[in-house]
Parts: structure tokens; sequence; C-alpha cells
């Protein structure tokens, strides 16, 4: 689920902070600009795990700045396809079942991604399993906040772009969660034995 990352990127330290100790600067700055943020085709940078080598500095003409080359390692969040992981159900819709980690929201799991036969219940805004067992027909309601167990399916990652619209323009409109481009997106599945809310293999 964890997995350390080598990046390499140069770093500019402005003069205003050359009193500060190289490493602490350049860990605050990788800290600051990386940990949070996806990139692309290598997950959610979740910390700073060290930095392997600092090349020389150097000034650029015309900036006061210095310029300086780093190798590092990031922990990163990126499952491996087939991995099992246990999360909690955030919400449901009729695209499926959203599942959150608590500090990463985006994995779906669709319709035909979950145990059958189901269906999507529209005023409880909740998926059924209609579970059917020698005793007769069960509904096992997949409700939010539910611990769940899921199986990876994929990794999916898109490009985003900066808004265009100013900000009055940005606070005035209401952007749904729909509207919203998730950078990163897991694809799940509990379509098999084991897998799907934790209550139900109890």
């Amino acid at each position: 689920m964890f997995v350390l990352a080598e990046m390499t990127k140069t770093l500019r330290v402005p003069p205003h902070r050359f009193g500060i100790n190289l490493n602490e600067a350049i860990a605050e700055d990788l800290t600051k600009t990386l940990v949070g943020k996806v990139i692309k085709e290598v997950g959610l940078c979740i910390a700073l795990f060290d930095i392997t080598c600092i090349k020389e500095s150097f000034i650029l003409p015309g900036d006061g700045a210095a310029h300086t080359k780093v190798n590092f390692r990031l922990v990163v969040f990126k499952p491996f396809s087939e991995e099992v992981i246990l999360g909690k159900i955030k919400n449901c819709s009729e695209e499926g079942v959203r599942v959150t980690l608590g500090f990463f929201d985006n994995i779906i799991i669709s319709p035909e991604s979950l145990q059958q036969p189901c269906r999507y219940d529209e005023d409880e805004k909740v998926w059924i399993w209609e579970y059917e067992s020698k005793d007769g027909k069960h509904d096992l309601f997949m409700d939010p906040g539910e611990p769940i167990r899921f199986r990876v399916t994929g990794n999916k990652f898109v490009e985003t772009i900066p808004c265009d619209s100013k900000p009055e323009e940005q606070e005035s409109s209401e952007t749904t969660e729909k509207e919203k481009i998730a950078p990163y997106t897991i694809t799940a599945s509990i379509s098999e034995p084991g897998l799907g809310l934790v209550s139900w293999w109890t």
C-alpha cells in the first residue's frame, strides 16, 4: 500500500534563507511542495523519507538564489493491483460505492464490481446486496461509515489543469462533487467471498 519513490529535483533556495541549515531548508521545501500532492503515475505523497544526495549549489545570472539538485525518497500511497485493503464506506450513488481510508477518499467500487445480485435504493442512497441463503432472501445494506474490505483493481491518474475562471466567479459558482476531477482514483471490487462489509462475514 505504501512504497518508497526515488526522485530528483532542483530546488531554489532564496537569499533570505541562506542562514538556515541547507538540509533543513531543503527538507522543509520538499515537505511543503510535495507532501499531500498527487504525482502522476507515482501516487499520493505522504511524507519525506530521506534525502539521499545533495549536489553542488549554483547561482544563475540575475538571480541571487541558490539552485541545488537533490536526490530524495518519498513515502507514497499507491496500492498494488489485487491488494486487499480495509476502509470505510463514505457514500453511495448510482455510479457505485465510494470508500475512504481517512486520508484518501477516491476509491470507487462500480456496480458491476459489487456482490451480485444487487440494487441501488434511491430513497436510502445505499446499495443492497440481495443475498440468498437456504433460509431465504436477505437484503444486506451498504451503509455509510461501515467497515468494508475490498480488492484493488486499478490506479487511474488524470492530468488536471488550473481553472481559468476569476476568483469572484469561483466563489459564486457551486461546484458539485461530480464536477470535480480527481487527479488520482483507485478502482476496486468486492465481488468475491470474504470481501464487502466486515459484518457480513463475522
